[in-house]
């Protein structure tokens, strides 16, 4: 009896520190699926992947339970310093920018940019400069978007962002990009996913993934960098990657090099936290930047103004019809408002530029163009119907007295009226459709606000390309508030 209790009270001892540990919150975005991190298909509750074992394997030796953060893989860095999560990993690439930035781990794993094109084009396409003036797809933030920039200064490649790896995969076989540039760990799951597609083994370029932490986290960083040391040596690295198909033979080299700058010099491959002067980095970077945000800004302005002439034009055919219509029109076009307004804007954008794509392969900008269009159309016809049903109908009676016809009395007498009483939403809807135009970066637009996370994730800051951005915004839409409101002030009419 007594020694039953000596051992409940030394396991009590051994357990209770343990489970009173607060647990290791690791952020990583789970839409970038395995073999990274994904949603477990027989429990969608659980993650699974290389990097959830290895941040479970890390939360193991410092004696804490593992907890999941979901967190959008381009806000990674900027959570990190928030203290969303104390360490994250998802494919994180090492980087200048991203030391600078956030305390960084020695590498855990090499990969290799590599080129993957369509089957028949496997001879012809072979490099970069093979591309020249051709569409090369990628996601937007990364290592290879910056070599595609930079292909693009020297080659006239077109470098085409896409926010996750699917779809840039998926436009290939359906010939909108000529090819795919990503690393080899991405082009291998697509290769299984997808037929008629072939990946060059030759590395464009060579990176690492690491894993981050808040800057102010070096002692944190330092026992991660020990523990990934100590799995390099023991192989539980190895027996992870082997497990999701991912081990190679670079792998044992790139240990090699960690472990050998550990002996001689243990902050070799972790330098410390994040120097100061984030801020003056990103105005230092701006004159390179500052060329790619005005091109941006043009193709919102010019996306949002063809968008919303589309819209006023069906705006105004839609509410004509409801108005004047027969019972079927009316109710037909009252359905596709109410679908319209009713289903998000960028659930339609997906539908009209992927699902439809077996149907009509639509150019990226008409796509956006369309999408926006028809969304607003129907935001738009009701500002229509209301303001025409707003005129007296005194009025109408009228011009009918006088022998005006139908036709005439809309085009003399109702419309004008209703144009000004619209006047005042049409400008709120302009401004609204101006900052939606952002969404259609899911289309592979590269517009304003696209352009400015890009250089936010590339210098790792978001204050100075955030207040670039929220000006030029401004000075686009200020403007056309200042003419809605000097054409209200001329056509406003003196009450009884």
């Amino acid at each position: 009896m007594i020694r039953l209790a000596l051992l409940t009270s030394l396991l009590v001892c051994t357990v209770t520190p343990a489970l009173g540990q607060p647990p290791l919150r690791w952020g990583g975005d789970s839409e970038g699926g395995a073999p990274f991190v994904e949603a477990d298909p027989a429990d969608p509750s659980t993650m699974v992947g290389f990097d959830v074992e290895i941040a479970e394997h890390i939360a193991a030796q410092l004696g804490r339970p593992a907890r999941f953060v979901q967190i959008a893989y381009a806000s990674l860095d900027q959570s990190a310093r928030r203290g969303d999560f104390d360490i994250g990993l998802s494919g994180i690439e090492d980087s200048a920018g991203r030391r600078a930035s956030v305390a960084a781990s020695v590498p855990y794993y090499e990969f290799r940019e590599v080129i993957t094109v369509r089957e028949g084009d496997r001879d012809r396409f072979r490099s970069l400069a093979d591309l020249r003036g051709r569409r090369v797809a990628t996601l937007g933030g990364t290592m290879a978007y910056d070599l595609l920039l930079q292909a693009e200064r020297d080659d006239g490649i077109t470098a085409v962002s896409y926010d996750d790896d699917v779809h840039p995969y998926s436009d290939l076989l359906l010939g909108r990009v000529d090819a795919v540039l990503l690393d080899h760990v991405l082009a291998e799951r697509a290769m299984r996913r997808n037929t008629g597609l072939v990946t060059h083994p030759e590395a464009v370029a060579v990176g690492h993934y690491i894993i981050i932490a808040a800057p102010e986290q070096t002692a944190l960083r330092d026992r991660v960098d020990d523990i990934l040391r100590a799995a390099m040596r023991d192989g539980t690295l190895e027996r992870i990657f082997r497990k999701w198909g991912c081990w190679n033979e670079d792998q044992p080299a790139l240990y090699a090099r960690v472990l050998g700058a550990a002996a001689t010099d243990p902050s070799a491959t972790a330098p410390a936290g994040v120097p100061p002067g984030t801020v003056g980095r990103a105005w230092e970077a701006l004159p390179r930047y500052l060329p790619s945000l005005l091109s941006a800004a043009v193709v919102t302005l010019v996306l949002s103004c063809a968008a919303m002439l589309l819209a006023v034009v069906l705006g105004v055919l839609i509410a004509t019809g409801r108005v004047y219509g027969d019972p079927v029109t009316r109710a037909v076009l009252t359905v596709y408002v109410e679908v319209m307004r009713g289903t998000p804007v960028l659930l339609q954008l997906f539908v009209i530029y992927y699902g439809l794509a077996g149907v009509v392969r639509l150019p990226a900008f008409i796509a956006a163009l369309v999408g926006l269009g028809l969304n607003y159309a129907a935001y738009e016809s009701e500002i229509y119907r209301s303001a025409l049903e707003a005129v007296p109908r005194g009025q109408l009676e009228a011009a009918r007295v006088l022998g005006l016809t139908p036709l005439q009395t809309l085009r003399l007498v109702r419309a004008p009226q209703a144009f000004r009483l619209a006047l005042a939403p049409m400008t709120n809807d302009f401004v609204a459709l101006l900052k939606d135009s952002s969404l259609v970066s899911v289309l592979t637009v590269v517009e304003l606000t696209k352009q400015t996370q890009i250089f936010a994730t590339n210098i790792g800051s978001w204050l100075v390309p955030g207040l670039l951005c929220a000006l030029l915004y401004l000075a686009m839409s200020l403007p056309l508030s200042h003419l809605a409101r000097r054409l209200e002030d001329r056509w406003k009419v003196a009450t009884p």
